[in-house]
């Protein structure tokens, strides 16, 4: 089926600024509560939220097999397991609809009023149930930086990284929507030098720049699914901020790996964009080195050029950029892990979230999260209003954002933003 709604020529009768995230080839899916404080599913071009619930209603998707109900839900999760031909099919129908020839919504006050909302008379919600969520540990130069830190800098990575897309289950319910504050976690931590542990905050609250893959349903139990299907059955990406708690994960994580350190939140961001709509930016994954196992072996560019950026913002302060990316780095593709994920027969289902692991590149300014930004504190990060940080302070909000760009066709995530809160106060919330 032709993705019609990639169309590099085509603009829109809604305006599109020249440098928006979502023009008209964007057109991802969300959730969000409207002004008449309904839940709606949805859409945007520009700075305009398109109510498809509504739009579904008045008949713009006729000829287009879906459910009366398929966007008047609180999540994407059933569309979303309609599969690609009916993602495809309702993405080329908002292209049309929205088309700056076409005139039929256009001229159509009435229904404009009911279909179509400013920003800033919406809330975004979590797009998806999140049932099962999967963080994965990808991007060689993080292991590697890790792996320096914490081990034998020349052996940084453990022998079995280099053969499969390593990973561990998290936790589904911490997951949050962007805009939502988080608090500083407490935990158990071993002091330095110290023999016995000891209780409170943690000390070390670390962003991980990440991004995360929504599956479609796609395998029974036991029925692995082929490298060469995967992406048969990813709906799309967001921005991925993955809390962790350094100190906290340091002393728990041997034998399970992460608990306490990593569950206490992960924010992504509203809009789900969709693996068609980052056609166009396709390219090359790094070269793997062995060889991988047969299972995981890929054809053709199976990686996106992607730019991502990270800033903190103090309280009352401007922002300071601290990180810039690509989600091209990653050593193991999507579809490396997916196919790994399932090759035991673990069935996956929609609404099922897989984080990439933190994304470093290659130099001191693309690392992923302020453990190898400050060099686990020793090479503190000067900020705009002249004060340092070694990890994130109390009241620091911090923003993610991700694009792509070629021949001037920007296709972007929009942000994904967290303050951290004080460590949680129970004696307040009795008050």
């Amino acid at each position: 089926m032709p993705l019609s709604a990639n169309n590099p020529d085509r603009t829109s009768w809604l305006h599109v600024g020249k440098s928006s995230d979502f023009p008209i080839q964007n057109i991802p899916f969300g959730v969000f509560l409207t002004r008449d404080d309904i839940i709606t599913i949805g859409t945007r071009i520009g700075d305009t939220a398109i109510d498809l619930g509504a739009l579904h209603q008045l008949g713009y998707f006729e000829g287009i097999p879906l459910t009366d109900d398929i966007f008047l839900q609180d999540t994407l999760n059933d569309f979303i397991a309609d599969g690609r031909k009916t993602w495809r099919l309702v993405r080329n129908r908002i292209a049309e609809i929205f088309d700056a020839e076409n005139d039929t919504l256009k001229n159509n006050v009435p229904h404009k009023e009911t279909i179509l909302f400013r920003l800033d008379e919406i809330e975004m919600q979590l797009p998806i149930q999140v049932g099962d969520y999967t963080d994965f540990y990808a991007s060689k130069e993080h292991a590697t930086n890790v792996g320096a830190m914490f081990r034998d800098p020349d052996n940084a990575l453990l022998p079995n990284w280099v053969h499969m897309p390593v990973g561990y289950h998290g936790r589904s319910s911490s997951i949050i929507p962007s805009g939502i504050p988080i608090h500083r976690p407490q935990g158990q931590t071993l002091p330095e030098g110290a023999d016995k542990p000891v209780f409170g905050p943690s000390k070390l609250v670390d962003f991980e720049l990440e991004m995360a893959f929504i599956t479609t349903d796609a395998n029974d139990l036991g029925e692995p699914i082929p490298i060469e299907e995967a992406e048969e059955y990813i709906f799309g990406l967001v921005l991925f901020n993955d809390w962790s708690a350094r100190d906290i994960q340091k002393w728990e994580y041997v034998p399970l790996g992460p608990f306490l350190g990593k569950n206490f939140a992960s924010a992504m961001s509203p809009w789900i964009v969709t693996l068609d709509a980052l056609e166009p930016f396709r390219t090359e994954s790094p070269k793997q080195n062995p060889k991988p196992l047969e299972y995981l072996q890929t054809k053709g560019k199976k990686s996106f050029d992607i730019n991502l950026e990270v800033g903190i913002q103090p309280k009352g302060a401007k922002e300071t950029t601290v990180s810039k990316s690509n989600f091209k780095y990653m050593y193991w593709n999507m579809s490396q892990q997916l196919a790994h994920h399932t090759i035991n027969g673990c069935p996956v289902n929609s609404g099922d979230m897989m984080g990439s692991g933190t994304i470093s590149g290659p130099t001191p300014d693309s690392y992923g999260s302020m453990l190898e930004l400050s060099w686990k504190g020793t090479k503190p990060v000067k900020l705009k209003d002249g004060t340092e940080r070694k990890f994130i302070n109390d009241h620091d909000t911090v923003i993610m954002r991700g694009y792509c760009e070629k021949d001037d066709i920007r296709i972007g995530f929009g942000s994904v933003k967290t303050k951290l809160l004080p460590v949680f106060d129970s004696k307040k919330k009795k008050k």
